[in-house]
């Protein structure tokens, strides 16, 4: 009602005082606590507005106790391992403890699912690397985030974040509120557009729609948009070298590979670069280089097609290897790629692949091939 709402976070009362700032809804709604009686929490409207159900509620600042995994959340795990999910997003990490018990979790359930932690909370930031490192992927969730710390310091922590996911290898989604206005509206302002290309820019991965495509009007043309400022932003980037890990030592022979080949890709005219995989390791490390050319997945297994559309400049396409010579198998990659429509005659393309067919881990060969 006006006067009255009720909250699922039962430990709400005892995690404020006095003079604390609540914000619902991403912000919308702000309310200064007067005072705090049992489970009652009495505050002062500040900044008014219209609450609908499940919403979110954020304490300025940070600091509210709530765990990241709640019960229905280690259920809810549970659920999505039985449906064979490729990924998994765990919510208000605090630390990288958060995303080891959900991975504990999945792979007790028989899960491989990939995780991705939404970064959230104030108590995120002093441990990003750990989060980073501990998950598959990292998505800025800019709404809560920006609830907690701030409008001012989210510009900063966005881009760094996406650089320093970038430098541990593992992807970034960059989301909320990118294209808000066309919940309502049939085209985005100047000001979303820029927002949109500024994250394409800075190196994220995958740029993510909610309410626009959830709840909003044109649900279509919102997507449409996004992908025209993506492939502009795209179109517009120096992209012809990059400079990520250069002077970095490898610790395994197909991450020697995978850079080799990017390095040589963006000091050497090629039209494609062709990775046979079996887990996708290969993709990704080649990813998180600048090139502007296409890496295509060559891989016969599903789920690692499936995982590597989330790798920026990464395409999957069936392909097994089989066991014929290694004339035969370029010759069939070759034609697989000319079937896709991803290269033609006279074309170069950069292929790597292990001396071991079927073998994880076991790239460690880099050849390149005129279409003929």
């Amino acid at each position: 009602t006006k006067e009255h709402v009720g909250i699922a976070y039962k430990s709400l009362p005892s995690d404020v005082k006095p003079k604390d700032i609540l914000l619902l809804d991403d912000g919308k709604i702000v309310l200064e606590v007067v005072s705090v009686t049992g489970s009652k929490i009495i505050t002062r409207v500040e900044v008014a507005g219209t609450l609908s159900n499940n919403k979110g509620i954020n304490l300025q600042g940070g600091g509210l106790s709530a765990p990241a995994l709640t019960e229905k959340d280690k259920e809810d795990l549970i659920c999505a391992a039985n449906f064979n999910t490729d990924y998994i997003a765990v919510s208000f990490p605090r630390s990288g403890d958060d995303i080891r018990l959900a991975r504990e979790l999945l792979t007790n359930a028989g899960s491989k699912a990939g995780i991705i932690a939404k970064i959230e909370r104030t108590e995120a930031l002093a441990n990003i690397d750990d989060i980073i490192l501990a998950s598959d992927s990292i998505m800025i969730a800019r709404g809560d985030l920006a609830v907690e710390i701030g409008d001012a310091q989210l510009v900063g922590v966005q881009k760094r974040f996406i650089k320093r996911a970038r430098q541990l290898d593992r992807t970034v989604i960059t989301a909320t509120q990118m294209m808000e206005s066309m919940i309502e509206n049939q085209s985005p302002t100047r000001a979303e557009v820029m927002d949109v290309a500024n994250a394409v820019l800075d190196g994220t991965d995958a740029v993510m729609l909610s309410g626009e495509t959830a709840a909003g009007k044109y649900p279509e043309k919102t997507v449409l948009a996004m992908a025209k400022i993506c492939e502009g932003a795209e179109s517009e980037r120096d992209v012809t070298t990059s400079r990520h890990r250069m002077h970095d030592s490898f610790t395994r022979t197909d991450e020697a590979i995978a850079m080799a080949a990017m390095y040589t890709a963006n000091h050497y005219k090629v039209a494609a670069i062709a990775a046979m995989t079996e887990s996708g390791a290969t993709t990704l490390w080649m990813s998180r280089i600048s090139s502007g050319i296409p890496i295509f997945a060559m891989t016969r297994h599903q789920t690692t097609r499936r995982k590597v559309t989330l790798f920026r400049g990464v395409y999957p396409i069936k392909f097994d290897t089989k066991y014929g010579s290694e004339p035969e198998v370029m010759t069939d990659l070759i034609e697989t790629l000319k079937a896709a429509g991803a290269v033609k005659i006279g074309d170069r393309v950069l292929v790597t692949r292990g001396e071991l067919n079927y073998i994880t881990g076991g790239t460690n060969h880099m050849k390149i091939i005129e279409v003929s």
